[in-house]
């Protein structure tokens, strides 16, 4: 296993694929977890740095397609679909959903190789995004929920006189929440404070 903390998982209940994969990932210093269903990949803790999960489509129990839509919203690494027996609607379904790649077997090492790395990129990079969200959220959480209703005004352009007056504050009051705003979310400017605020969809939904 190499050290870089990238990790490919593989779900299929053929131990033939299971074997020969491991072996090729084995090869390139790749390092490979296997699961014959899963519902054992789904009892699995994951621990790692960057991931990839190569399904297999038709699998007793849960289906390929069944466990990509179950791991949608749980920030599932990047999803590579290898597979007999493939049909066009299979393909387009797991596309749409964000699959990497739909190969069939036998596989193309080259380009399965190369839609492993892909994906170690774009999990590196979900992951990234995810971190700055979570952080954003935590510093928003700070905020009281007079500072939440300012907020929203703020970035939308207003100025303080006219914020105040939608909340039917003194402008001075308006001009101390901005303040503290500012502060708890540790922005440096209003634009910095928009982008923010767009990331968390506040100026879209009313947060």
């Amino acid at each position: 296993m190499m050290s870089d903390g990238n990790v490919v998982y593989l779900v299929d209940d053929d131990s033939r694929v299971r074997e020969g994969l491991k072996n090729l990932f084995d090869s390139v210093e790749i390092a490979m977890l296997t699961f014959s269903s899963a519902a054992d990949y789904l009892e699995h803790l994951r621990v790692d740095d960057a991931a990839c999960l190569i399904l297999d489509l038709q699998m007793p129990g849960i289906g390929g397609l069944e466990l990509q839509s179950r791991l949608a919203q749980e920030g599932s690494p990047p999803i590579i679909f290898v597979t007999g027996r493939g049909d066009i609607p299979s393909t387009v379904k797991a596309m749409k959903a964000g699959a990497i790649e739909f190969l069939t077997k036998p596989v193309d090492t080259e380009a399965l190789l190369a839609a492993v790395a892909t994906a170690f990129v774009r999990d590196r990079v979900l992951r990234d995004q995810r971190a700055v969200l979570s952080e954003l959220e935590r510093k928003f959480a700070l905020l009281s929920p007079r500072e939440r209703e300012v907020l929203p005004l703020v970035v939308k352009g207003l100025l303080n006189k006219q914020a105040a007056a939608v909340l039917g504050i003194k402008e001075v009051t308006l001009q101390i929440h901005r303040s503290q705003i500012m502060q708890k979310m540790a922005a440096g400017s209003l634009a910095e404070l928009v982008r923010m605020a767009g990331r968390l969809s506040i100026a879209t939904d009313g947060h």
